[in-house]
């Protein structure tokens, strides 16, 4: 199958279509990272709290060890210093568990705005370049068997009329000179036909 037409006019918009699908991707990949970057921002105050609580529950730890060496009281003061560094790794907990959530929130996001654009993008100029390569494949195909130069001929005849003033007219007319199976008319118009579809005859 062919990439790409052989006339000029047709592969330049090609190229140009293909040219501004890749860029619509690449910007469609930009900003959903930009948006990944911004939404990660939020996790910021989970980062603090992890922080403070670990910092927290390092210090009543330590100052609960050194009140156990208090005579008499000891044990009574670390009681209440060990709960109290329990709610700090319980705030270090939240803290860590606002940094899952926001993650996970940017990650599906930037999934979400990568793959919709990224596919409706893929629909509108893969779909249509694929079905014009098994398109041309089938005109090329049928151009090449006895009869196909005949086939493409009469598609141009039964197609937009437009087109057919490009091609000089016989004295008894493209539909007469077609029947009669005229080898130049026919030519003009399977060569006609070939153009349409982005082929050369050659």
């Amino acid at each position: 199958m062919r990439l790409y037409a052989q006339t000029p006019a047709r592969r330049t918009r090609q190229l140009v279509a293909d040219l501004i699908a890749l860029l619509l991707i690449a910007a469609t990949v930009t900003f959903a990272l930009t948006v990944r970057q911004a939404i990660l921002t939020l996790a910021e105050p989970g980062r603090k709290a992890q922080s403070a609580g670990d910092s927290l529950a390092s210090s009543l730890d330590r100052a609960g060890d050194a009140a156990s060496k208090v005579p008499l009281v000891g044990n009574s003061l670390k009681a209440p210093l060990k709960s109290a560094a329990d709610s700090g790794t319980a705030l270090s907990d939240a803290g860590q568990s606002l940094q899952d959530t926001v993650g996970h929130v940017a990650t599906l996001t930037t999934l979400a705005l990568i793959l919709f654009p990224t596919a409706l993008i893929v629909v509108v100029w893969l779909v249509p370049r694929l079905l014009w390569m098994r398109r041309t494949a089938t005109t090329r195909r049928l151009f090449g068997t006895p009869g196909g130069a005949d086939l493409l001929a009469l598609r141009a005849l039964t197609g937009p009329q437009r087109p057919l003033t490009t091609i000089p007219t016989p004295p008894d007319g493209l539909a007469d000179a077609w029947r009669r199976r005229d080898p130049d008319t026919i030519e003009s118009l399977s060569a006609l036909t070939l153009r349409q579809a982005g082929l050369r005859a050659g």
